[in-house]
């Protein structure tokens, strides 16, 4: 019997991740010339900020002026360049959508690379290591090295930057697009990064979005073999465990992170293993009554 599942299992979980991966009301020729445009945003306010002042300019001005609101409107933002966070909320429509889903991981892989090779090449110093600690605004752990780029600006912009490659509607592209740019200046109002940091990570997330989105429409093949979706689902469900019980330093974002593990736990538990033994119990065929 445990064969007879385990097969059915396997089955419908593949029929559903090809169901998925036919779905057309989230793909969208245009998405890549949002992200086209946004990077050269980003690359024009990045250069600005350097050119005009320097490698620290504009963060006094932000950061002082984000001080006017309350400290958990930017824990609650800055949270959302959490990694841990883009992966429970993929989760949330993974199988449903398995080519969005592919797109992220690959690139995830891109802004890895990004990322933690400039931060480790450059090692720059953050506000906290530069700044004595009464002429700015710090919310939550006050890092000192590895600033450049912005790393949750990179999470932020690779996550929405790949809704916004696939979703066709404008309205909702707009949104994404604000969300990503709030988290990064959300670095700035805890007083972890300076503005150039927030610039060159929401322009190497967008490049990265870019490229993963491109790679997955090209190589789609891996978005519904069974195996490589489940080591991922696995791997997102256990940074989604870590969201229940640790916080990241923002302890007024404890709460909302800790639903949102435990929401991406349930779905997936109900998606993957709930709803497919139901639906074999559903097939075996009903006994004939005994005479």
């Amino acid at each position: 019997m445990s064969g007879g599942l385990i097969g059915f299992w396997r089955q419908d979980l593949g029929d559903r991740l090809e169901a998925g991966a036919s779905r057309t009301e989230l793909y969208s020729p245009s998405g890549a010339l949002w992200l086209t445009r946004w990077a050269w945003v980003c690359l024009i306010v990045a250069l600005t900020l350097c050119l005009a002042g320097g490698y620290h300019a504009g963060f006094i001005q932000v950061n002082s002026a984000a001080a006017a609101y309350p400290d958990w409107v930017w824990e609650w933002l800055t949270v959302l360049g959490d990694e841990r966070v883009s992966f429970a909320l993929a989760l949330l429509f993974a199988l449903r959508y398995p080519r969005v889903f592919w797109a992220l991981i690959l690139s995830a892989v891109v802004a890895i690379a990004y990322s933690r090779g400039l931060k480790t090449l450059l090692d720059a110093t953050r506000p906290p290591g530069v700044l004595a600690a009464e002429a700015f605004n710090l919310i939550g752990p006050g890092h000192r090295r590895a600033s450049f780029p912005s790393g949750h600006s990179v999470t932020a912009a690779v996550f929405f930057g790949v809704l916004i490659y696939h979703t066709p509607r404008s309205g909702l592209r707009a949104l994404f697009l604000l969300l990503a740019v709030l988290v990064g200046l959300s670095r700035v109002a805890v007083g972890v990064h300076w503005p150039v940091d927030v610039a060159a990570g929401l322009l190497g997330g967008a490049i990265a979005a870019w490229i993963g989105a491109r790679l997955a429409a090209h190589w789609a093949g891996p978005a519904t073999e069974l195996s490589v979706h489940l080591a991922f689902v696995t791997l997102g469900s256990i940074l989604a465990i870590a969201l229940v019980y640790n916080d990241g330093g923002y302890h007024s974002a404890a709460r909302p992170l800790a639903i949102l593990g435990a929401a991406a736990l349930v779905v997936v538990l109900t998606q993957y293993l709930l709803l497919p033994t139901r639906r074999y119990w559903r097939s075996r065929p009903t006994p004939e009554p005994r005479d």
